[in-house]
């Protein structure tokens, strides 16, 4: 079942049922795929990068040519802007992100960005008005790649992040931050947050396998799932692996093998819907004949459930403190972030399952495994969020895919949700 073509007025009311240009939205997801380009077919635009700078230049005359006008924040988020018949109405945004992983896809983010776009297209198109202003943005580093944490611009915008820490932070290279934003001309004079949001809606493909496997085009995303991250350092002693003897070492490599260990079976314990990570580990003196002193590692934990996180976050705890008397290797777990499960506003979760609905597509509700802008919003404004399948379930990853047919149906969903709420503003 297809959308009706109809745009006239109902009640007072835009009718939401108009047809975006999917052949428009997919041409320029494939031209902005151009920039930053890999030779498995994915993409690499690193936050604040030249590579970034020029996804960030074409999308922005894009919006001026659809008429928008834009602004740039201290932290580099972009803002295009298209008039409503209020101007004193808080916008209705949809958006997420440009910067991609090193080895990312051409979906992640950038669908939800071009998706925006194409909705102000498409009212354009059909001399839609609105009362309420709509408003594309790009978040800055949503990734986190490279420069850490992520959600960056959303997390600042939202007051989860201090500006003057974020902006003095360095990537591998010593890179500073704002010393970035100035080099590529996107450290704007717009201030960081500090105003009124209508409704904020973003599409983005699924990063999992659910909706593929249930054979459903849209997932209407209830909730963000909390998430705890933590760094570890185990300390041991460096030693000669000839002459020690294996009962005298303390090793820590063994150690945060166990570790590892443990974050597995601790996500197992809580299954169906618990999910635990260890992403990134190094170990020192990393000699092939020296009993590693000391490991630095990563853990990643979630669950839609707070209480779960809890549960899981003692146990890996209590884990690491006996590894002292089991291992003779000193443990130090420093909470790196934590934001708890992230419900969406129920009209705005509506708004996307009313959108399915009225366009006939198949559908059913999602929760989110990933991170995503949308969750800071969600703090400060009503959020709901569109997922379409990606191939396998693959994403932070080249051969990322999602199809044509999938990414029409989230924008046309989201420009019915973001037509909702645009007239419901008043």
């Amino acid at each position: 079942m297809g959308v009706h073509q109809e745009s006239a007025a109902a009640g007072g009311r835009q009718m939401t049922n108009i047809p975006i240009n999917s052949e428009r939205l997919w041409a320029t997801l494939m031209e902005m795929a151009e920039i930053g380009a890999t030779e498995k077919g994915g993409n690499c635009r690193l936050a604040l990068t030249d590579l970034d700078k020029q996804g960030r230049d074409l999308f922005i005359k894009w919006c001026k040519d659809a008429g928008c006008t834009i602004s740039i924040d201290g932290i580099g988020n972009i803002f295009a802007q298209r008039p409503g018949r209020d101007p004193s109405l808080p916008p209705v945004m949809a958006g997420s992100h440009l910067d991609t992983q090193p080895t990312g896809g051409r979906f992640d983010g950038v669908l939800g960005v071009l998706a925006g776009l194409e909705v102000i297209r498409t009212m354009n198109d059909h001399g839609v008005e609105t009362d309420a202003p709509v408003e594309v943005v790009c978040w800055t580093n949503e990734e986190g790649s490279r420069f850490s944490p992520s959600m960056m611009g959303s997390g600042v915008f939202a007051g989860q992040y201090d500006i003057t820490e974020i902006r003095a932070t360095e990537d591998v290279d010593g890179a500073v931050l704002s010393d970035e934003l100035e080099r590529i001309g996107f450290a704007g004079d717009a201030p960081v947050g500090g105003r009124d949001i209508g409704a904020y809606f973003e599409l983005h493909i699924e990063q999992g396998p659910i909706l593929e496997a249930e054979e459903k085009t849209i997932g209407v995303v209830t909730a963000a799932q909390g998430q705890r991250w933590y760094e570890i350092t185990l300390t041991g002693q460096e030693s000669h692996a000839g002459p020690t003897p294996m009962p005298r070492r303390k090793d820590a490599l063994v150690a945060a093998a166990k570790v590892v260990q443990e974050v597995n079976r601790i996500g197992h314990a809580h299954a169906p819907h618990a999910c635990a990570t260890v992403g990134h580990m190094q170990v020192s003196p990393n000699s092939r004949n020296v009993i590693p002193g000391s490991v630095f590692l990563t853990v990643d934990f979630r669950h839609p459930s707070d209480d779960t996180l809890m549960k899981m976050d003692e146990e890996l705890k209590s884990f690491c403190a006996n590894l002292l008397e089991t291992d003779k290797v000193e443990s130090e777990v420093v909470d790196f972030m934590y934001f708890p499960p992230q419900p969406f506003e129920e009209n705005c979760v509506d708004a996307v399952r009313e959108g399915a609905k009225a366009a006939g597509y198949s559908h059913m509700d999602i929760i989110s495994g990933a991170g995503h802008d949308a969750v800071y919003i969600a703090d400060m404004a009503p959020v709901g969020m569109i997922f379409v399948p990606c191939e396998d379930g693959i994403s932070h990853n080249e051969i990322e895919n999602a199809t044509p047919e999938d990414c029409a149906a989230g924008c046309q969903v989201l420009l019915h949700a973001v037509l909702e709420r645009a007239e419901q503003s008043s």
